[in-house]
């Protein structure tokens, strides 16, 4: 089935993790040291940064308490721009569906929280695949009959990722920011854009590589993980490459944001030119499963009707998975 996308949204709080933050904190890193590694200048977090600064977020228990946003806060905020965009009201909106990192709450489901924000009253549950969740929401959803989905589809992924950070560890304190995304989708109503084809697979094999324990840090192989998401990034760009790429078409990239290094890294592998790669990782970080669509959602009215969008995301699991947005053209 063909999904057209209607609307995107995002919302980045407004609280900024720079590098002169992080040095001050004094946990061994500088602008020269973290630029050198991942490339990041700046991160956004739902946290006072004075709250950071004093605790070094040492019980991770205490910041959902004082986080100035809720998940639930950042999914109705970039919905409320996603639907705009699309030219519906939340009451057209028939399903929610939720995903992300790190949930505030377990039961209900996050798309609950935030369709009940929102004021939605219709089915709303959650598809949780870490970084990878927005992309697997998309594949499920494409997945189905036409005729099992409603009308408008709201696609939500909330991340606070930043209150699941250890302040001393400086490998985790440079990498995350916080963000939220959402999309409208429908499989009746034409968009700016269709998704033209949809992968998902994993490796459960690697589930102990990226961890974030209930009430716990996020912890992670770095190299390990950095090796990975580079290889499967590349080979899921490729294949679309192989099979959608057309000379009448630009076809651009826009990987998981896990770090600009490894971004670039994968733009060197298959000879990605500048100009078709986007990427706002150097300026917001790792937004998890909100990372790929900000970036997409950012650019929504810059894309141009001849314009392919390659999307990659990875993430704990271990999970990759791939679309394609179509920009401009009707299914044949």
């Amino acid at each position: 089935m063909t999904l057209n996308l209607l609307g995107l949204g995002h919302f980045h709080p407004k609280n900024e993790i720079t590098n002169q933050f992080l040095e001050d904190l004094d946990i061994g890193t500088n602008e020269q040291w973290i630029m050198e590694r991942v490339g990041i200048r700046s991160r956004r977090t739902v946290m006072p940064l004075d709250y950071i600064r004093a605790t070094r977020n040492a019980e991770p228990r205490e910041a959902a308490e004082v986080a100035e946003y809720a998940n639930a806060e950042l999914g109705a905020r970039a919905a409320t721009l996603a639907l705009e965009r699309a030219g519906i009201s939340a009451s057209d909106v028939g399903l929610v569906v939720g995903g992300g990192c790190a949930p505030d709450t377990v039961s209900p489901a996050e798309a609950c929280n935030v369709a009940d924000r929102l004021g939605i009253e219709a089915p709303a549950l959650d598809v949780n695949s870490a970084c990878t969740s927005y992309l697997a929401g998309l594949h499920m959803l494409s997945s189905m009959k036409p005729e099992a989905l409603p009308d408008y589809v709201l696609l939500v992924s909330m991340e606070s990722m930043t209150r699941t950070v250890d302040y001393s560890d400086r490998a985790a304190a440079v990498l995350w920011g916080d963000c939220g995304l959402a999309a409208v989708l429908s499989a009746r109503h034409q968009g700016r854009a269709r998704i033209v084809t949809t992968t998902l697979d994993s490796s459960p094999a690697g589930a102990e590589k990226v961890l974030i324990p209930r009430q716990g840090y996020f912890a992670q192989e770095g190299r390990t993980v950095q090796m990975f998401a580079i290889k499967k990034t590349s080979l899921c760009y490729n294949h679309l490459r192989t099979e959608y790429e057309s000379a009448d078409r630009s076809l651009h990239f826009i990987g998981h944001q896990a770090n600009l290094r490894m971004l670039e890294s994968v733009c060197q592998r298959c000879d990605i030119a500048p100009e078709r790669h986007h990427s706002n990782a150097e300026w917001y970080g790792n937004t998890g499963a909100s990372s790929s669509g900000s970036v997409m959602s950012q650019l929504w009215d810059k894309w141009r009707n001849e314009d392919d969008v390659a999307v990659v995301g990875v993430g704990s699991g271990l999970t990759w998975s791939s679309y394609l947005a179509r920009f401009g053209e009707d299914e044949d």
